[in-house]
């Protein structure tokens, strides 16, 4: 973990360097100036000699301008590099995610992945911060301290032996008890994110259904359950106040009644026990500063280890060493194909698929819920890759396209569908980023969103929010079928992408594909007949298995789920919007 997340302090290696460098120095400045007082004290005022007053005075007063300066110079390059790492974590963080393949996705949830760039990457910046100036300079303070109370009186400075032992065992049980609260706050963390996602980008559900106060008791239990693990956690870490002050008291006390009966027999002079008093607070504070290090590395380390699972995280599906660069036609072939999401399912997703399309073909794809159409899709663009047999396109098995070629090639307008914040212009050039707005108009007439997008005030111009929330489903299905057209692919495919399409605009738009595009293979995932019934041939899925694959005609005759899915919407009254929906 730590290598990993180390690899990303990048150009920030030399204000990682320096920061210790100054805090060191500042450390050093500052366990000058007590000696000095007690030279001060010793030699001038006692001596009655303020020439040497004026003089230390003036060398402690440049020492606490160096402190300082050093001071200045650590935070400023502390917060260069820990910013400078953060910034890096999460580019490193995204661009891996970019490549993972679905998958990989599915391993996270999309909360899980927004806490980890937001949170878990903070709780690292802050850490690592604290590591390069506190965690030199508490030591660093701890140990000078220690020297020069060894070189005042050795038999004194035992008691900040003492106390550092106590202090020292007391912190690692605290260490050790809040670490594993720490790994659970941060699984909550993902369930309240989750909780705040799903509520905002799901708001218009939850008011059709006035369910808010059922989600902000939902939300209520997720803040409480992080409420919780933190009260706890705090709870302990409270202890290192009381402790602390118990110790300082404890070493004053005893440096006092130890060191007055020193001055007395003549061991100790009266200026060395008040610088005595300095370091003492001096090890002490540092004691201090290192107990907060440890809280907040033990925190930290839950989040780099949920970041370091991301950033080595390795894409199921690469390239191939010698990847072909061209796909030279539309045809299909799945090789006895078998296909699961998880290894450890009972059961294979897709069972001996054995399917040839030829190039220009259109294929309709029918089968009820969960049959497996939509992961008989995602194998051609090779979103997963099967678990035997093979996947071929243009004769040519997906493992051995360069995946940015087939996937160019293999357009996939998904069952849900996705609008990005920007104008309609700027979505449909998802699609092809060099198209012109002659070529995005004409993709947008072949899907028919032409005819609502000039209703627009501003036409191509028209803002799209996030999400596409100010367009209706419809109009969302046909501005994404346009992006997938500007591709201008071999093979187009439609998971159930017309659905929430009248079948009258269904209708003109395979129409348009058979005459526009009549040498791209398209496959058309659909639930209603009228969508595929004009297709090349139709192929119906069961429970994964191939239950037919054949012309209309001939599935009405021979294919009793055809013949089913068929009198139950043809002969049954047929599309609602075909038959008696505008009556």
């Amino acid at each position: 973990m730590l290598k990993t997340l180390l690899a990303q302090v990048k150009q920030y290696k030399k204000s990682s360097l320096l920061t210790p460098l100054f805090a060191a120095l500042e450390v050093v400045m500052e366990v000058l100036i007590p000696f000095i007082t007690a030279m001060i004290i010793d030699q001038g005022i006692e001596a009655g000699n303020m020439k040497k007053v004026g003089l230390y005075g003036s060398i402690m007063l440049v020492f606490a301008m160096f402190s300082l300066l050093f001071g200045v110079l650590a935070g400023k390059y502390a917060a260069n590099a820990s910013s400078g790492l953060a910034c890096n974590l999460r580019d490193a963080m995204y661009e891996n995610i970019q490549t993972f393949s679905f998958s990989n996705i599915d391993k996270y949830s999309t909360a899980g992945l927004v806490t980890r760039m937001t949170t878990d990457v903070t709780n690292v910046q802050n850490a690592y911060q604290m590591i390069l100036r506190i965690a030199v300079r508490a030591p660093f303070t701890l140990i000078c301290s220690m020297i020069m109370c060894f070189v005042i009186n050795a038999k004194l400075s035992l008691i900040f032996v003492i106390a550092i032992v106590v202090l020292g065992a007391f912190i690692i049980v605290v260490v050790k008890t809040t670490m594993k609260i720490f790994d659970m706050v941060f699984k909550k963390y993902d369930a309240l994110n989750a909780s705040v996602q799903e509520n905002v980008s799901a708001i218009r559900v939850v008011k059709a259904f006035v369910r808010e106060d059922y989600e902000n008791k939902k939300f209520i239990t997720a803040a409480e359950n992080v409420y919780k693990l933190f009260v706890k956690a705090e709870g302990i870490l409270a202890f290192n106040g009381p402790v602390m002050m118990l110790v300082v008291y404890f070493c004053i006390i005893c440096l006092s009644w130890f060191g007055a009966k020193f001055i007395v027999v003549g061991n100790m002079t009266t200026g060395e026990l008040t610088s005595m008093f300095s370091y003492i607070m001096s090890i002490l504070m540092a004691l201090m500063m290192l107990s907060m290090i440890f809280v907040m590395t033990t925190l930290s380390i839950a989040s780099g280890k949920r970041i370091a699972e991301v950033l080595n995280d390795k894409a199921d599906l690469v390239n191939p060493e010698n990847p072909i660069m061209e796909v030279k036609n539309g045809s299909i072939d799945f090789n006895h194909v078998e296909f699961t999401y998880n290894d450890e399912a009972e059961k294979d997703t897709l069972i001996d698929i054995d399917l040839h399309i030829h190039s220009g073909e259109t294929v309709g794809i029918i089968g009820g819920t969960g049959c497996g159409k939509s992961s008989l899709v995602n194998l051609i663009s090779r979103l997963y890759d099967v678990n035997a047999g093979s996947v071929c396109v243009g004769g040519k098995d997906v493992r051995e396209y360069d995946l940015e070629v087939l996937r160019n090639q293999v357009s996939v307008v998904l069952q849900k569908n996705v609008l990005f914040s920007g104008t309609i212009l700027e979505n449909l050039r998802w699609g092809n980023e060099t198209a012109t707005k002659e070529e995005c108009i004409e993709a947008c007439k072949n899907a028919c969103a032409d005819e609502f997008i000039e209703r627009f005030p501003n036409k191509y111009e028209t803002y799209i929010e996030q999400g596409g929330s100010n367009v209706s489903g419809g109009q969302k299905q046909r501005l994404c079928i346009a992006r997938a057209l500007l591709k201008k692919p071999k093979i187009l495919i439609l998971d159930d992408s017309t659905s929430a399409v009248d079948t009258a605009t269904d209708a003109k738009i395979r129409s348009v594909f058979a005459k526009k595009i009549p040498d791209t293979t398209k496959i058309i995932i659909a639930q209603r007949i009228s969508s595929v019934q004009d297709a090349d041939r139709i192929l119906v899925l069961d429970d994964g298995k191939i239950n037919g694959f054949d012309t209309h005609e001939n599935l009405l005759k021979t294919n009793e789920i055809y013949q089913e899915i068929y009198n139950t919407q043809v002969k049954g009254g047929g599309d609602f919007d075909q038959t008696g929906g505008a009556k």
